[in-house]
């Protein structure tokens, strides 16, 4: 192999950065020549890339989102645009590519792979519901991010009897919500997996009022509701002063935690080292600490990945 390809697609998160350096690295120590392309998928369609030397990532570690920035593309949801994709990588010479993005992104990794180009998957969304791998890249950091914002805004609810919604990313998948309510020490968690009554939430909050204990933290994965509405329900039903906060794409961004930065360094070494051992077609996974190939198809298939049935035990557990 004389020279391969690295990509970012679909929503950013912090490790991003990490991995391509990670890649870069490994490509340029087994002397492959290493391709940046800008944009994602939009950036192979449009011939849009550089080579990137150590220099080129240099500083870059220690960065959120991705220096290489990704977009949606439409066209890579169509045959010609496949087609293209295909051809523009071959013409380039790419004889493997890697590609960092959710779901999304490795569906467009799969019709590449079956184009001719070799590929390798990693996953990257901070919703942590890819299939087939414990964790995905910049799920931590996001976790601290919400978890650093929560204990600030436990200060000033404890101080004014406040009870406050915060609202967190998870459109479809409530890991975020839930593990940082778990976290945070915060009193609920509202998913989109799981139902829930209103009614039976305000009147714990007047019993924990009653007992003195008069501030509370309503975690809420986006896909369950508004943060504005279910406090504007509470305080409808039993008059609390609440308050919400929106964290929105400030979980996305910010410094890789050194778990993700430690994941990143492994994604990417291991997915040139897949790609020099022939494989492709596949997605890196962490399962049990141990870094696993699954097959694209497969993933796929799968869906997306439930909710953690244990972490779901320990917040029922934990009261929340």
């Amino acid at each position: 192999m004389k020279r391969l390809a690295v990509l970012t697609s679909g929503g950013d998160c912090s490790g991003m950065n990490a991995t391509i350096r990670a890649v870069v690295r490994a490509g340029l120590a087994n002397n492959i020549e290493v391709v940046g392309i800008q944009k994602g998928y939009q950036g192979v369609l449009d011939r849009n890339y550089q080579l990137l030397t150590t220099k080129s990532v240099s500083g870059k570690l220690q960065l959120g989102g991705t220096f290489l920035q990704s977009a949606r593309c439409r066209e890579m949801l169509t045959e010609p645009g496949q087609r293209l994709a295909a051809e523009n990588l071959q013409g380039l010479g790419i004889e493997g590519l890697v590609v960092i993005g959710g779901d999304g992104s490795h569906r467009g990794a799969q019709t590449l792979r079956q184009r001719g180009i070799p590929v390798i998957a990693i996953p990257a969304s901070i919703d942590n519901d890819i299939p087939f791998t414990d964790m995905s890249l910049g799920v931590d950091t996001a976790l601290n991010n919400i978890i650093h914002a929560v204990d600030c805004l436990k200060d000033t609810a404890s101080s004014h009897d406040r009870t406050f919604v915060v609202e967190t990313m998870g459109r479809n998948c409530g890991y975020l919500a839930l593990a940082a309510a778990v976290a945070s020490g915060a009193e609920y968690a509202l998913v989109p997996e799981l139902p829930f009554d209103i009614d039976q939430i305000c009147t714990a909050l007047r019993r924990r009022y009653q007992e003195g204990r008069d501030n509370s933290i309503l975690m809420v994965a986006e896909g369950a509701g508004k943060a504005v509405e279910i406090a504007d329900q509470i305080k409808d039903r039993i008059g609390f002063e609440t308050r919400i906060m929106v964290l929105g794409h400030y979980q996305r961004g910010g410094s890789p935690s050194t778990f993700d930065r430690l994941l990143a360094a492994r994604f990417g070494v291991a997915a040139v080292e897949a790609l020099l051992a022939g494989e492709s077609g596949k997605m890196l996974g962490l399962r049990c600490g141990s870094l696993v190939l699954t097959d694209l198809e497969e993933t796929i298939a799968a869906g997306r990945k439930p909710l953690d049935p244990g972490l779901l035990k320990l917040s029922q557990t934990l009261g929340i």
